[in-house]
């Protein structure tokens, strides 16, 4: 099928068989996209110019002709792809003569600069692609000495003036346009069309007319006819070297004479030009090497290279030197890269190597081969700097992102547990040689189930420890005397000490397993375990055996800082991830609030230009654009002033060489550059850095401190550490209304840093999380909300974690006593079953009706869809269930499902062909399964999940009976109740006695703690969402609006008076509240509206200054407020709502329009740090007023006089703003 395309641009013509060209519009398939080559570009110029880069491990090994390449091209200072066409060897320098692929040049170039090309620079086609045209073969003319005739007669190669009038034609037409035919080999045959003169013309067509070629369907005609039949001598009907115009001007209708035969070749060579996209026909002079005249140098130039070589093995004869004397460092497990270029930062007394495969890592070789059949990919680039230290026994820290995964420190530790023998001098103690501690009895199990599956640790004897608040629970505990590592928490470790300190006398390994969260939960347990453990090491009988504290986290933080100086010796510190090792290094950070309009002056401000020491500030934009602005603005000061962007990739070595100089006090060095340029200026001695640019994550923030790491304080010599006069390193981040509400991210970083942030700040974040939760409104409310009254981290938490009325709407009795039966035991506290009526239990007949009917009549399921209702057998009863995942079946003969039972709450997998068919008749019957939830209890060590011992022996308790449980709450299909007791009858008696209470049996595990506040917290959400909910946007505002107008009547009084009212005087304070506003409980309700639906929170409102100006199609409202945090804007057909907060004041504004508005184009945006509203109106118009009914306290300030930014008021005619 034939497609049509644009081709815009022509890099080169060495043909009619061979054109090189660009596709710029055309199929989606085939058409290319500016912006995807260009970053392209950028990214390969970042990457290749990157200072620190390792040239040897990015040169390719060898070069062959038709190689793919990656070169930099001096004319065009960029580094470009590039095929291999020929190669020059020298003894001092080789060259390469090789063609760019995606701009259309060949170039010689120096080997020097070649470059192996990475696969993602590989992703995108060539830009540049080959063409020719379609159905036509060139023809020459023949020339009979002997019978003194000329024939044309079909060629193997193009004539040259027909490449001549090729060009020709190209350089004149406005429009270059082509029709794909088919594709061979790599080439593309085309018809070609060009636009000269509004004229269309087909190239094809008009070559063959004009005796350069025949159509393909000919030329075996023509050959078949050469012999017998006699042509006549043919004259062109044009000069091949006369110009475009003229060629227009005869267009093939007279003859000339041939030119003359004395004319040279090097005469007849043509200039070649190229056409640039956007504009049209601009000749831009190419230096090509042989570019017309291929077929008749080709002879030469393939001589030239024989010659060449032979030349070259000779001298390598002579000097056997090899060409490349660094090959062997191409081996990229061989290379060693400085871990800061890797952005990872290493402070280590000793020096690491790092182990760069499982094969080379200090690991016992069971357990690699445990690693290989868990198909463990790692050791990941932590790991390679950190096992080495571990295996070795130092003092260790890591910080990483995947420091959850036990494998992150567990192999090195066990090979020194299995292979160490000073563990010998130990035998007369007993106790473990290794403690792992745990945040949590979860992470405890994953760790234990580790060990035991690896099979690779049984000397060991590994074992947990988890201890609850048993009266004699520590002190009955019993570790066996051969275990030599003991996995545990915290809490259960330091109760265990307070009993048995003597099991732990021959404690050598201390391990914390995300210590960030060992600190944050049990800070005093820490301690203790610390002290303890630095008190056994410190023994002088101990001076031979290790002592090694190993350390694991997510995060950096004070407490890590502590333990470091007072617990660890010669520590080795690996922090891979960039923010928290500015974290680690005391980065001193501060955020300076600007407007947008005004970024650059708060910039200057912030610099000190007279600095006491010296100092070196990166100032970091987020585009080339911005880097020009600034740049502009510092080097305007008496600092030395530096810039760096994707443009100036080829001056990145002289800015490094400024930068890198040697300055004294009172000197400010300042490099302006941008996030891609950091990478590839390889800065890590900087003392400053201002975000000029917002960070768009905390990674980004991360990697741009990181450029300060070689400044970082170092806590691995603590020697140097006191007495290091390195310069204080801080951060300045501005903040605009631009990018205020993406700041949650880096505020959550910047509180642990302890940077005092400003109250507005963090205001407008509180706004942001609660908008945040306002998107959450339809999902379910949060479990550990439910269960125990609050959540551990509501920012992160996917649930809900406010009050939905809908959802929320009780479907249960909310007090009272009443009978419950757990059917299914969720967690200790947790419940699902029925509420039993004591009188009638209709769920009873119902089932007894159920199993009636598959007595009778069993169906099986022909089709299992999700949600679909369905029956299933257990034991001899029958139970409802609904489908609630479907799995891909796959090749199995029988594929699970997941279903949950609607009367008994809990959810499995069983097979699809147990389901049954039900009838609509037991569909239509309610669901019986009911949550319920024991208030006032919660797991012991702030635990947020409970231990499933417990869960268990609460299962075995109670499920399947009957108990008496008082309801104090109900949300939804949930109830809370306290207490839960079961009664049993008095044989012979009327009289029941309680024969156990849930809550007292929970506690009597040890596992589980009072919650006193949990109904508390439960119902303090309740009110908060009432009160919230009681009074809607709408009401609000016109309660404020009743209040403000009637509060504004003294106003309107003395202007009818002749006062007239300053523009200053109105613009300087907002309105006090009226008394009507003091107490807005007591708005007049309308008549027939309940006073509960129009309850307004007691607060003062004020009524914000707008401005507005029309056109004919649209409103602007300026809202007259600065730094307004918690904002809301809603739009409807006759009116806008406005509501904020500034300085803890309240305004609204209600404002009932003049016409209507299309709401669904309407929008509202920041603009210099104040709110402005965007009004599309229905119908295009102009509006007498903004107002339907022009307010009171309105009229000084929204008429409009047809000029934007100038209003004035009805009555007085003087400017409000």
């Amino acid at each position: 099928m034939l497609e049509e395309f644009d081709v815009s641009l022509l890099c080169e013509v060495e043909d009619p068989g061979c054109l090189w060209g660009r596709i710029v519009k055309g199929p989606d398939e085939q058409a290319e996209s500016f912006h995807q080559y260009e970053n392209l570009q950028a990214k390969m110029n970042l990457f290749y110019h990157e200072v620190n880069q390792d040239v040897q491990k990015i040169k390719p090994a060898t070069l062959e002709k038709g190689q793919l390449i990656v070169v930099f091209c001096p004319a065009l200072r960029s580094w470009c792809r590039a095929t291999v066409e020929s190669l020059f060897m020298g003894t001092v320098d080789s060259q390469v003569m090789c063609f760019l692929v995606d701009h259309g040049e060949r170039v010689v170039i120096s080997t020097d600069d070649v470059r192996a090309p990475l696969e993602k620079f590989l992703q995108l086609p060539f830009r540049v692609r080959k063409f020719e045209l379609a159905r036509i073969h060139p023809m020459r003319l023949k020339v009979s000495i002997s019978s003194e005739t000329a024939e044309l007669v079909p060629s193997s190669h193009w004539d040259i003036s027909a490449t001549k009038y090729l060009h020709n034609l190209l350089q004149v037409s406005t429009l270059v346009e082509a029709v794909l035919c088919k594709t061979n080999a790599g080439c593309t045959a085309i018809e070609l069309y060009l636009t000269i003169k509004n004229v269309k013309i087909c190239v094809n067509d008009d070559l063959v007319v004009k005796k350069f070629a025949c159509f393909s369907s000919e030329k075996a005609v023509i050959e078949d006819q050469s012999d017998s039949v006699d042509w006549s001598p043919v004259s062109l009907a044009w000069d091949i070297f006369s110009s475009p115009q003229q060629i227009l001007a005869m267009n093939g209708c007279c003859t000339v004479r041939s030119a003359s035969s004395h004319l040279s070749l090097r005469n007849q060579m043509p200039k070649t030009s190229w056409l640039v996209p956007g504009k049209s026909f601009v000749p831009i002079q190419l230096a090509l090497f042989l570019l017309f005249c291929v077929g008749v140098l080709e002879s030469v130039h393939n001589s030239l290279c024989t010659v060449l070589l032979l030349m070259y093995r000779l001298l390598q004869l002579l000097n056997p030197d090899p060409l490349n004397s660094d090959s062997e460092y191409t081996d990229d497990n061989v290379v060693y890269c400085e871990p800061s270029r890797r952005g990872i930062l290493v402070h280590s007394a000793i020096a690491i190597n790092p182990c760069s495969s499982l094969s080379h890592a200090p690991v016992t070789e069971q357990f690699r081969k445990f690693l290989l059949r868990r198909k463990y990919s790692g050791p990941g680039l932590a790991e390679s700097f950190f096992w080495p230290p571990v295996a070795r026994g130092c003092d260790t820290v890591m910080v990483c992102h995947n420091a959850n995964d036990p494998l992150s420190y567990m192999p090195p530790l066990l090979a020194q547990l299995q292979l160490a023998s000073v563990f010998n001098a130990l035998t007369t103690y007993t106790g473990p040689i290794a403690v792992i501690l745990c945040p949590g009895w979860e992470k405890v199990q994953i760790v234990l189930d580790l060990l035991e599956e690896s099979q690779t640790v049984v000397n060991l004897h590994p074992a947990a420890v988890l201890l609850g608040l048993g009266k004699d629970e520590a002190k009955n505990a019993k570790i066996q005397k051969n275990c030599q590592l003991l996995v545990t928490t915290p809490f259960s470790l330091a109760r265990l000490l307070g009993v048995h300190c003597f099991l732990f006398l021959r404690l050598c390994h201390l391990v914390l397993d995300e210590a960030s969260e060992l600190f944050s939960r049990a800070p005093d347990q820490v301690r203790i375990i610390l002290r303890h453990f630095q008190e056994v090491v410190s023994k002088k009988e101990r001076a031979v055996c290790p002592r090694q504290i190993i350390t694991v986290s997510n995060h950096w933080s004070r407490e890590l800082e502590g333990m470091v100086r007072e617990y660890m010796i010669s520590p080795c510190i690996i922090v891979t991830v960039p923010e928290e090792a500015a974290v680690y290094g005391s980065v001193h950070q501060m955020i300076l609030l600007c407007l947008d309009c005004n970024k650059t002056s708060v910039l200057l401000s912030s610099l000190d230009f007279s600095p006491s020491v010296p100092q070196k500030t990166l100032v970091i934009t987020n585009s080339a654009e911005e880097v020009e602005h600034v740049y502009k603005a510092v080097s305007n000061t008496a600092a030395f002033s530096l810039k760096a962007h994707e443009r100036l990739t080829h001056q990145f070595d002289f800015v490094i060489e400024q930068w890198k100089k040697d300055i004294g006090a009172g000197t400010q060095v300042i490099l302006v550059t941008t996030n891609d340029c950091m990478k590839a200026l390889g800065i890590r001695d900087a003392t400053c850095v201002v975000h000029y640019g917002f960070p768009s994550s905390p990674k980004l923030f991360g990697i741009r401190l990181f450029c300060m790491s070689e400044n970082f304080q170092n806590l691995s010599n603590k020697v140097d550490c006191a007495e290091s006069s390195s310069p204080v390193v801080r951060s300045v981040l501005l903040l605009s209304e631009r990018n205020a509400r993406h700041v949650s991210g880096v505020l959550r970083y910047l509180k642990r840093t302890g940077t005092p942030l400003p109250p507005e700040l963090l205001q407008f974040a509180q706004g942001v999380q609660q908008a945040k939760e306002e998107q959450k409104i339809d999902r379910g409310l949060c479990s550990h909300l439910r269960s125990l009254g609050f959540c551990r981290d509501s920012m992160v938490c996917p649930d809900r974690h406010t009050v939905n009325k809908t959802l929320d709407f009780p479907l249960h009795p909310d007090s009272g006593t009443v009978l419950v039966l757990p059917l299914y035991i969720k967690h200790a506290n947790v419940y699902y079953g029925r509420i039993v009526n004591q009188k009638e239990d209709r769920y009873k007949d119902f089932a007894d009706e159920l199993n009636s009917h598959y007595a009778k009549e069993r169906l099986c399921a022909k089709e299992v869809v999700k949600g679909g209702f369905y029956a299933i057998q257990e034991d001899d009863a029958y139970h409802r269930v609904c489908v609630i995942k479907v799995p891909e079946k796959g090749d199995q003969l029988f594929n699970s499902v997941i279903v949950h039972y609607i009367d008994e709450g809990r959810k499995q997998e069983v097979k699809s062909h147990q389901l049954l068919q039900l009838p609509l008749e037991f569909q239509s019957f309610p669901g019986q399964a009911v949550e319920i939830i024991l208030c006032r209890i919660k797991p012991i060590d702030g635990e947020m999940d409970w231990n499933p011992r417990v869960t268990r022996a609460i299962s075995l308790k109670i499920k399947g009976k009957i108990h008496q449980a008082k309801v104090v709450m109900c949300l939804g299909n949930s109830v809370w109740v306290d207490p839960m007791i079961h009664m049993i009858r008095v044989p012979g008696l009327k009289t029941f006695i309680n024969e156990y209470n849930v809550h007292t049996e929970i506690l009597a595990t040890g596992m589980g703690t009072t919650n006193p506040q949990h109904l508390e917290l439960l119902k303090t959400l309740c009110q908060r969402e009432e009160a919230s909910a009681a009074v809607s946007l709408e009401q609000r505002f016109q309660a404020a609006e009743e209040a403000l107008a009637s509060r504004m009547k003294a106003g309107i009084v003395n202007l009818c008076s002749g006062v007239e009212l300053t523009a200053e005087s109105r613009n300087t304070e907002p309105c006090e509240p009226s008394e009507e506003l003091n107490d807005l409980n007591q708005i007049t309700i309308p008549k027939g509206a309940s006073s509960k639906d129009h309850v307004v929170p007691d607060e003062h409102i004020f009524h914000p200054q707008i401005k507005w100006f029309q056109s004919e199609e649209s409103v602007t409202l300026k809202v007259k407020l600065i730094n307004a945090v918690m904002q809301k804007c809603e739009f409807f057909t006759d009116r806008v709502l406005y509501s904020a907060y500034v300085n803890n004041q309240h305004y609204c504004a209600n404002l009932e329009l003049h016409s209507d508005i299309n709401t669904e184009q309407c929008l509202w945006e920041i603009k210099c740090n104040e709110p402005v509203i965007q009004l599309v109106k229905k119908e295009k118009g102009e509006w007498k007023s903004l107002l339907k009914y022009k307010a009171c306290f309105c009229n000084w300030f929204l008429a409009n006089t047809g000029e934007e930014g100038s209003y004035v008021t009805s009555e007085s005619g003087s400017e409000s703003d």
